[in-house]
């Protein structure tokens, strides 16, 4: 029984960076550079480790692309690529040293996203927002490399738990594990804020 193609809805573009054409490949970077960024971002918390590894990201994925046989959507597969590079980078950066959260990038404080613009000019709420954005990222950034990426997924890139398995290379059972796990810390860390 043959296995139905996928769907992917970049495979034109694919197609013509795999012949050369630079340009379908600028494409592509421009199309998943915010997605991937903001993936890479809130795993390591740091707006120039996330830059560099974005970087090194479309570079590897442009010098792999002749071997991406689509056996999953494009979007999957650089994903991927992202998810472990990023992973591969944060093992290498605590075993250089433990990660004073003074490190951990304050942009996170000033992101608009994060901020409810309504109660700028309420400096009690405006304070106790600042707090709570530190202590969500201490809480991330106390999570393990691979609780922190299906976090990310998950909850702040809103992908379904088949997705992370097949970026993770791990089942669902797992993602879900994972999941729980993270979540169980998560809440036990933000207890007392809470």
């Amino acid at each position: 029984m043959a296995k139905e193609p996928i769907n992917d809805p970049d495979r034109e573009l694919v197609r013509r960076a795999q012949a050369g054409d630079t340009e379908a490949f600028d494409s592509l970077v421009i199309k998943f550079s915010p997605r991937l960024y903001g993936m890479v971002y809130h795993m390591t918390s740091n707006r120039d480790d996330a830059h560099d590894l974005l970087q090194d990201v479309f570079a590897k994925a442009y010098r792999s692309l002749k071997r991406f046989r689509g056996k999953s959507t494009f979007y999957t597969w650089i994903y991927s690529i992202a998810t472990n590079m990023t992973l591969n980078h944060l093992k290498k950066r605590n075993r250089r040293a433990a990660q004073s959260l003074d490190d951990v990038d304050s942009g996170i404080q000033n992101d608009d996203a994060m901020i409810d613009l309504r109660h700028i000019a309420n400096p009690r709420q405006q304070s106790r927002i600042h707090e709570l954005q530190k202590k969500l990222n201490e809480s991330l950034q106390a999570l393990s490399e691979e609780h922190r990426a299906v976090v990310t997924m998950f909850d702040i890139q809103g992908m379904p738990h088949a997705q992370i398995s097949k970026i993770l290379n791990v089942s669902e059972g797992t993602v879900r594990s994972r999941l729980y796990y993270a979540h169980q810390q998560l809440q036990s860390h933000l207890s007392d804020y809470l």
